[in-house]
């Protein structure tokens, strides 16, 4: 079996379907499809976008991922069993290269804190060290 080519994703063009409440909505109601892990990155993500240190082009980067892991319409859909959002960690991880100079550990604590105040401190537990 070939694998996927991710190559083709343009995060840019989710950028407008990002939104805060989307993105909330989206972890609340996914995550044992998206996992725990993916959700910590994408907290990451949300993280650095709040910070006044962040160039803008990062940002944008890192709405257009956070957008597409909240669009219902994917390079493959989220509903696809085993590989539903193997598409979304792809277009994170493009993110997180970009973003990865700003994430230090305040970034890291809030992610792990949100993580936390959502699903409990068992979902803490799960989560590998970076």
């Amino acid at each position: 079996m070939k694998a996927p080519d991710f190559s083709n994703i343009e995060v840019e063009e989710y950028v407008d379907k990002y939104s805060e409440e989307g993105l909330w909505s989206k972890i609340r109601n996914n995550v044992t499809a998206i996992g725990i892990g993916l959700i910590y990155k994408a907290l990451q993500l949300y993280y650095v976008a709040q910070s006044p240190n962040c160039p803008t082009r990062v940002k944008m980067g890192i709405y257009g991922a956070l957008g597409y892991l909240i669009s219902p319409i994917d390079f493959i859909p989220d509903l696809t069993p085993l590989a539903g959002y193997t598409d979304d960690a792809a277009a994170i991880g493009v993110a997180l290269l970009l973003a990865q100079m700003y994430i230090n550990d305040d970034i890291k604590n809030q992610a792990r804190n949100k993580i936390r105040d959502i699903f409990g401190i068992k979902a803490l537990e799960k989560l590998k060290e970076d």
